[in-house]
């Protein structure tokens, strides 16, 4: 993985109204949100994923809209998680879903969807000549206004969107080297069981939908300030009985005994959290990092081979490139009108490094998830 690949930070934004369950304001597949439930491309047919391990429905927790800058389609990553206290944790109760649709099926559909508008003005003014006087604007369409409809965020209040502009078109222009998609040639799925997947969304917990809006990690640079990071370490290092300063300052030269190994072992994981929590210290209330051919940010020590053991993409066969994290202030930014809550440190998605996107596709592909449990939770309440 390249090293120095920019870094975007998502943050909690302004609540979504309504039940946000996608279609009524197109297209809602290309909003960036946290909670809610997924809103599907039209080219995918629509589903809810289970659990692998107690099979209840899972909780839809992010919708990132990435497209490729030079591929010729949408994308987006849908990421699910159990709500279940017993799953937490475990890999087998998340999923990452990544879906494409062709940029130009979406001209198709505006065009058709514009056309069916146009007959339906002429027959409105053929059967009554005053149809003009029914709120019709004849003005033109700000640009502003037509990325707002894009992106669904009409509803959002209006000190914050110039900034929900300029971050959808941050994730809009994010670039990818030698990023290609596979041959494609889709069409838009029938219709079919939709009282089925409603109802089982119906079954699925819910969290309260909010939009997500994305800055630039150098933007924080100037403004870095560790007090609040220094005193949860030393609020860690008090209650664990550890000195990071005496284990750092210790050398790790030498195989040793068993005592020099364990001293070395509390030291590799100390450190790993102190260097998470400095980076995270730059803009606390970041739920995602997005560093598509970046370095992850670890929260503890990962196994040595983890490179190794990140599994080959079931559709293609290509390698697998980390694309983007789930961060520690999601959990407390989780809301719902039940007690719902998911718990970890932070959730690593691998994503196919070619992005390949079979032809005929219908149903969206499952990416690879690594799961780092939080070692002390209280560190973000």
């Amino acid at each position: 993985m390249a090293a120095g690949a920019p870094v975007l930070l998502g943050l909690r934004d302004a609540a979504m109204a309504g039940p946000c369950r996608g279609g009524a304001q197109a297209p809602a597949w290309a909003t960036n949100k946290l909670g809610g439930s997924a809103d599907w491309v039209p080219s995918v047919r629509p589903g809810w994923p289970r659990c692998g391990l107690c099979g209840a429905a899972l909780a839809h927790l992010l919708q990132v809209y990435c497209p490729l800058e030079g591929s010729p389609s949408h994308r987006v990553a849908n990421v699910f998680a159990c709500a279940g206290k017993g799953c937490w944790g475990a890999p087998r109760s998340w999923k990452v879903l990544r879906s494409h649709y062709l940029q130009t099926q979406e001209e198709e559909r505006r065009n058709c969807s514009i056309k069916q508008k146009q007959a339906s003005n002429f027959a409105a003014k053929d059967w009554c000549d005053e149809a003009d006087d029914w709120g019709v604007c004849d003005g033109a369409q700000s640009p502003a206004s037509a990325s707002l409809q894009l992106l669904g965020l009409n509803e959002v209040v209006s000190s914050s969107l110039s900034r929900e502009l300029e971050c959808a078109s941050q994730f809009q222009r994010l670039c990818l080297s030698g990023a290609t998609d596979g041959p494609h040639s889709l069409s838009t799925p029938p219709a079919d069981s939709q009282a089925a997947v409603m109802a089982a969304q119906s079954s699925a917990p819910l969290f309260q939908p909010f939009y997500i809006s994305v800055v630039d990690e150098e933007d924080y640079t100037g403004l870095l300030d560790t007090d609040h990071a220094d005193k949860l370490l030393k609020e860690y290092q008090q209650r664990e009985g550890v000195d990071l300063e005496q284990l750092v300052s210790e050398s790790f030269a030498g195989e040793g005994d068993g005592e020099k190994y364990e001293k070395s072992e509390v030291k590799g994981r100390d450190h790993t959290f102190h260097k998470f929590m400095k980076r995270v210290s730059v803009c606390p209330e970041q739920i995602l990092r997005y560093s598509r051919g970046g370095q992850p940010l670890f929260i503890t020590c990962p196994p040595a081979n983890i490179d190794r053991g990140i599994p080959a993409c079931s559709s293609c066969g290509g390698s697998r490139v980390f694309e983007f994290q789930l961060m520690p202030a999601l959990v407390s930014m989780l809301q719902s009108d039940s007690d719902l809550s998911v718990e970890f440190g932070t959730v690593l998605v691998y994503t196919c490094e070619r992005s390949c996107w079979p032809a005929n596709c219908h149903t969206p592909l499952e990416e690879f998830v690594f799961v780092q449990e939080d070692p002390d939770q209280r560190l973000f309440k």
